[in-house]
């Protein structure tokens, strides 16, 4: 005896993967991995904690323990790793006009970026982009337009860490890795 399914019963059948798979990817997934969780669920399961041990997968270390370094004259050296397949942030304290001299270079790999500023005191989110690319290096100056937090968002796309050596030197304050 052979069974045939109908065009009614496939239908079905796709409308309630699709609800299965959307409920699980907001109450399992999204809290587990990207520590989103807009039901709750995933704290109340745990799940946020994997996604937060994530987060520190990020390695930050410096040649020196002085986070004011307003008006250095000697290079800073920071290193941050860049998790597979994330982003992290790594931001500056800067005056208005005050000015930074940097170079970064990854371990190979290019990373995309985005060197930006965020105004002091700002709620609405707003930032400024001053490059946008994708490369292993870059080596520049800047002077702050604005008081705020300057800095870079680093994106790992491949699927290995990479580590990023960044040299700065100027008139800021670390604020370092921005969560």
């Amino acid at each position: 005896m052979q069974h045939t399914v109908s065009t009614k019963t496939l239908v079905k059948a796709s409308i309630t993967a699709t609800i299965v798979a959307a409920i699980a990817l907001v109450t399992f997934i999204l809290p587990a991995e990207y520590n989103i969780d807009p039901t709750g669920i995933g704290q109340k399961l745990g799940l946020t904690t994997l996604a937060q041990a994530n987060e520190s997968d990020v390695v930050v270390s410096t040649n020196n323990a002085d986070t004011n370094t307003s008006g250095s004259q000697e290079f800073k050296t920071i290193e941050v790793v860049v998790p597979a397949g994330r982003g992290v942030e790594y931001k500056f304290a800067m005056q208005q006009y005050a000015k930074m001299t940097y170079e970064w270079l990854t371990d190979g790999e290019a990373l995309y970026f985005d060197l930006h500023g965020e105004p002091e005191g700002d709620t609405t989110g707003y930032f400024e982009s001053y490059t946008i690319a994708t490369s292993n290096e870059m080596k520049g100056s800047f002077t702050a337009p604005f008081a705020g937090s300057h800095g870079w968002y680093w994106k790992n796309k491949s699927d290995k860490p990479i580590a990023v050596q960044l040299l700065v030197k100027g008139e800021y304050q670390v604020i370092g890795l921005k969560q």
